[in-house]
């Protein structure tokens, strides 16, 4: 399927979303001048889409699986991965958004506070900042040119529980499926790294860019923090790399960082801080 088909797709599959859940909405309220089941047919035809894109990249993954990319590790400091794409692809069991080999990583430091244990009922949420992965920078994973850097959504409060977790995916995930991609990632930053690749960082923390779209940007180099914008339940790090800026309608491209490779899933990795990176200068 070619870009333009994606992105054709993806508006359509948003716009099926948006009338199903918009009549939702009205029939809390008044009764609907049809069938019930007929109100169903906009969220058929969104899921029905979204199987043919997703098809459509599992066959090309299976007939010519890309080379994984090398690029620098987006933090320093002593994390531990989840949903990586060293166990599973696509790793977040999606190819929506570019996300086939996406991986989310948290903050795991060998002193002081760690991350809290999840519960069943109390407390349903925590404060971001009783996470440690909450306000770490991040890095440029390579020389590169931002494309796009955004951080004007909110950091919603960490889901420590099952409760706080349904009302997350069943309510707030809901009204972020209509808002769109942008809503899902939350504050992100993409970065143009040359020849097709783009790398994109997800769930940033509100007001935290250090850089705007246009800036050139050199490897190491602090781009924004952590933070818990978007479809996130905890402050963590959501890394992919696309062929293309827009996640719409980008494919996802594997990757493996210096030192490191790729790490699985409840894997500890350490990475060191290097030279303080330089600012590119303009020009």
């Amino acid at each position: 399927m070619s870009a333009g088909r994606r992105k054709t797709a993806a508006r359509v599959q948003h716009a099926l979303w948006v009338i199903f859940f918009v009549q939702i909405v009205i029939g809390l309220f008044t009764e609907l001048p049809y069938n019930y089941w007929f109100s169903w047919l906009p969220a058929l035809g969104a899921i029905a889409i979204g199987l043919m894109t997703s098809r459509s990249a599992r066959t090309r993954i299976e007939t010519r699986p890309p080379a994984p990319i090398a690029v620098a590790p987006p933090v320093t400091g002593r994390w531990t991965a989840l949903n990586s794409p060293a166990d599973k692809v696509p790793s977040h069991g999606t190819h929506s958004l570019a996300q086939t080999y996406a991986i989310d990583i948290m903050a795991e430091p060998e002193s002081g506070p760690t991350r809290p244990a999840p519960v069943w009922f109390w407390p349903p949420a925590h404060r971001n900042r009783d996470y440690p992965a909450f306000d770490a920078p991040l890095h440029a994973v390579a020389d590169a040119t931002v494309v796009h850097a955004e951080d004007d959504q909110r950091d919603h409060l960490s889901r420590s529980s099952l409760a706080g977790v349904l009302y997350f995916w069943l309510i707030e995930g809901v009204f972020r499926t209509v808002g769109g991609s942008r809503r899902i990632v939350g504050n992100h930053v993409v970065l143009d790294l040359g020849e097709g690749t783009y790398a994109l960082y997800a769930h940033v923390r509100r007001g935290s860019l250090e850089v705007r779209a246009g800036d050139a940007v050199v490897a190491g180099q602090p781009l924004a923090r952590c933070g818990n914008s978007g479809n996130s339940t905890q402050p963590h790090v959501h890394f992919q790399l696309m062929d293309g800026p827009d996640p719409d309608t980008a494919r996802g491209l594997p990757f493996s960082w210096h030192g490191i490779g790729v790490p699985g899933a409840g894997e500890a990795f350490t990475v060191h801080p290097g030279p303080k990176a330089r600012t590119a200068s303009a020009g």
